[in-house]
């Protein structure tokens, strides 16, 4: 029944959040019309006067942007959770949620008025609407938290738990029940295998009976939900108590003390019906590599199209100044390892890499890496291609392709991988990329093992906000040459 009236009030969450869209939608109207008149703007595109009739002129005008800016918006934070588990969700982070999934659906409807040239679109009002959105989604938040944690105080809609276990894994987590007692949790009591705790009080719960109790306790108290707090070697015990709540319906979890992974984060998953323990390093969301991937192939086939001059330009000058093929190809590691061939544009004389071991003891930085400031192995065209980075346009065609991405740690050759050390090879975890924080922060002036770190950095604390400031930061770089040699 709690699970019936969870589920509703995330529907009735979701209806909400549909009004408080077009809400936002509505007072747009009027702050952008206001905002024109006031600062002699112009007129607003469909827009008429500061009245229902003018608000319904333009909503007919604009029908297509409700139509897909509300499911986006609402589909977006449900994929990122924002609805699951909402007592126990800090605000902050439910307003993290509410601003990010808001600039990726702002986004895709920028992207559809640029892309179907609609010119009478204002931007300024698509941006006051995605303003206001978020400040009309926040406020509804925020009622519905107060509306909650008033209801909770007055004993409604609570949900009573039953916590096995006693130890101190299961101490703090009645500790952190007991710390937010908004979230509408309440432990009826606590049960443990040892005869001798019967009875007893740990953090003022009582415990009220063993494992082998727990069907006479369902049949004697109201119980929504058995969490099991246990250390491993009780999985044989709980077994049985868990095929019992399930025969009955009733909500369980379980958490066991199986391993304390130092980078990985946990998660269940089902593979054909078989439940799975997943510890996984990378901060990745399914979402979030497929827009990731969609981004990739926009503005690598876009830039492809408007860089085709300069590349026309730059195999005139290599070809002129140097003989030999325009394109140097070079087989990189990607993802896990997988082996691709890279393009760039050749920036140094014919079979440089035959004397590349003359010139080892002059390699510059530590590590399988190889970096020499003066080269004598580039050419001059080559060397003013590296300084703006003009010899690493070509993999725009490997992002295209999907073998690299615009955002990621730099895809190294076989050969250094081999000399990796087992922390350095979790670089190969995520697709590599044309620019990360390395490229951003000196490139050159970065030893080895610092460079590793950085790119360990960004998988760590990957989001597409960070992919988006690594590519204005990037712009600068290329644009000044900072750190390249």
């Amino acid at each position: 029944m709690v699970r019936e009236k969870e589920l509703f009030l995330v529907r009735l969450m979701q209806v909400t959040d549909v009004v408080m869209i077009i809400i936002a939608f509505v007072s747009a109207y009027f702050v952008t019309l206001l905002l024109k008149i006031f600062f002699d703007l112009g007129p607003l595109a469909f827009a008429t006067t500061l009245s229902l009739d003018g608000v319904i002129f333009f909503l007919q005008n604009h029908l297509w942007l409700v139509l897909i800016t509300v499911p986006t918006w609402v589909g977006l934070m449900t994929l990122d959770g924002l609805y699951k588990e909402i007592r126990t969700k800090l605000f902050l982070e439910v307003m993290w949620k509410v601003i990010r999934t808001g600039l990726v659906a702002v986004l895709f409807l920028g992207s559809g008025v640029f892309l179907l040239k609609m010119t009478l679109t204002s931007r300024l009002y698509v941006g006051i609407f995605a303003i206001n959105a978020v400040i009309c989604l926040g406020l509804t938040k925020y009622i519905w938290r107060k509306f909650l944690d008033y209801s909770f105080r007055q004993g409604y809609n609570l949900v009573n738990m039953l916590i096995v276990g006693t130890g101190k894994r299961a101490q703090d987590f009645i500790q952190v029940v007991q710390a937010h007692s908004n979230w509408g949790l309440k432990i009826i009591g606590l049960v443990d295998d040892d005869p001798k705790l019967l009875g007893k009080s740990i953090r003022n719960y009582p415990v009220i009976g063993r494992i082998r109790d727990i069907p006479r306790l369902l049949r004697e108290n109201i119980i929504d939900r058995i969490i099991f707090v246990v250390p491993r070697m009780w999985l044989n015990r709980i077994e049985e108590a868990i095929h019992h709540c399930e025969r009955e319906g009733v909500y369980v979890a379980v958490s066991v003390d199986l391993y304390h992974p130092k980078l990985a984060h946990l998660r269940l998953t089902d593979f054909a019906g078989t439940p799975l323990i997943v510890f996984q390093t990378s901060q990745a969301k399914e979402w979030q590599v497929f827009f990731k991937r969609l981004v990739d192939i926009f503005i690598s086939f876009t830039a492809i199209l408007i860089l085709l001059p300069v590349f026309i330009l730059t195999g005139l000058a290599i070809r002129l100044t140097s003989p030999g093929p325009v394109f140097f190809r070079q087989t990189r590691c990607g993802l896990n390892g997988r082996k691709f061939v890279l393009l760039k544009f050749r920036s140094m004389v014919q079979g440089a890499d035959m004397r590349k071991r003359e010139l080892q003891r002059q390699n510059e930085m530590d590590g399988p890496v190889f970096k020499m400031k003066r080269d004598p192995r580039i050419t001059p065209v080559g060397r003013f291609m590296r300084k703006f980075s003009i010899d690493e346009l070509p993999q725009l065609f490997n992002v295209f392709r999907g073998d690299m991405s615009l955002v990621g740690p730099r895809p190294p050759i076989p050969a250094e991988v081999e000399l990796y050390e087992s922390w350095q090879r979790r670089r190969l975890s995520m697709k590599p990329g044309l620019t990360c924080i390395w490229q951003v922060s000196g490139r050159n002036k970065i030893d080895f093992e610092r460079w590793m770190e950085m790119d360990l950095q960004y998988i760590d604390t990957f989001s597409l906000w960070l992919d988006f400031k690594l590519l204005v930061r990037t712009l600068f770089v290329v644009l000044t040459g900072y750190g390249a040699s």
